[in-house]
């Protein structure tokens, strides 16, 4: 049975999978909006950085038993990726596994995101991981709901090296 979200809506049916070839290509037409990267570097990447993101997402998945999984709504349609992976800087949560997610615009709001993060908490807690971190910018207040409706707790912030912008962690132990 799906939980509500706070204002008692139910939570919509979101399947996740490992990233497909083809879902670089989705993946890279739904983030191409300022709107959805305003908090991921403010603009659109190359296809090719999704094609590698997919590869890398299905060596995770095969290796740790956890990714970036592509989202798909009702229909099937992939409408954004959520998961878990190991932090990849040197600042910050360092060796810690990071939970994220990224949605279509056109999906905001409808909880998916987090219907497909308590997926990703059941799963990567079945694969033996023990606590996850959500690196957050400060200014991303959807972001930070999400944290909320999952149980996590701002821990830490940093000054991200590259934007110089707040960024705040939120732990979760599983």
């Amino acid at each position: 049975m799906n939980q509500a979200l706070p204002d008692a809506r139910p939570l919509p049916d979101v399947r996740l999978r490992v990233p497909t070839d083809e879902d670089a290509i989705a993946w890279h037409r739904i983030f191409d909006d300022p709107d959805v990267m305003e908090f991921h570097g403010g603009r659109s990447a190359e296809l090719s950085v999704y094609e590698e993101l997919t590869a890398r997402q299905r060596r995770h998945d095969a290796e740790r038993g956890f990714c970036l999984w592509s989202m798909l709504d009702e229909e099937d349609r992939v409408i954004g990726f959520t998961g878990a992976q190991p932090w990849p800087r040197d600042w910050g949560p360092a060796g810690e596994i990071e939970i994220g997610w990224r949605l279509g615009r056109e999906h905001w709001g409808k909880g998916y995101v987090t219907a497909a993060a308590r997926q990703t908490l059941e799963r990567v807690r079945t694969a033996g991981v023990t606590s996850v971190v959500a690196m957050v910018n400060a200014r991303n207040e959807r972001s930070i709901a999400v944290t909320r409706r999952l149980g996590m707790e701002l821990a830490e912030t940093y000054t991200t090296p590259v934007s110089q912008q707040q960024g705040h962690c939120f732990r979760l132990g599983l």
